[in-house]
């Protein structure tokens, strides 16, 4: 079909796909879900210096989506996973898997067997506690 003034009009899935690539300048990037994945709890992430990632990945009994640049690795995990938890420095946690100040998304560098993107956050969590020499926040002493 052709215009009146025989150029193309673009179709809605032509300008769906358009809007989706444009980014506003500030505005975050987020980490993708790989397809044919699907996120039921929502996805948020922790990030790690890049030197930490590879001593994180044989202390986690699963891994799920891992995604990496030359700064740092990102674990895909559940929405809310820093519900009650101090994630130790110098780990970074992202709410909706927003990469802020982040020029470009990174690689993924692991996809799990199976359809879920999670790393489960508690041992994730306790691997990055042991790898940093922090206490897991239910082991601190509680002040009155």
């Amino acid at each position: 079909m052709r215009a009146a003034s025989g150029i193309r009009p673009l179709g809605l899935d032509t300008m769906v796909r358009l809007q989706r690539g444009r980014r506003a300048p500030g505005t975050p990037l987020r980490l993708p879900v790989p397809e044919g994945m699907t996120a039921p709890l929502g996805c948020d992430a922790v990030a790690v210096p890049a030197r930490l990632g590879p001593l994180v990945l044989p202390r986690l009994p699963r891994v799920g989506c891992v995604y990496a640049d030359d700064a740092h690795w990102w674990w895909i995990v559940p929405s809310d996973s820093d519900y009650a938890l101090e994630w130790p420095a110098p780990s970074r946690y992202a709410t909706g898997a927003a990469l802020p100040d982040t020029p470009g998304l990174p690689d993924l560098i692991h996809r799990p067997d199976d359809t879920v993107p999670y790393t489960p956050p508690i041992p994730l969590y306790l691997a990055l506690c042991r790898l940093t020499n922090t206490t897991p926040t239910w082991s601190r002493p509680v002040s009155a």
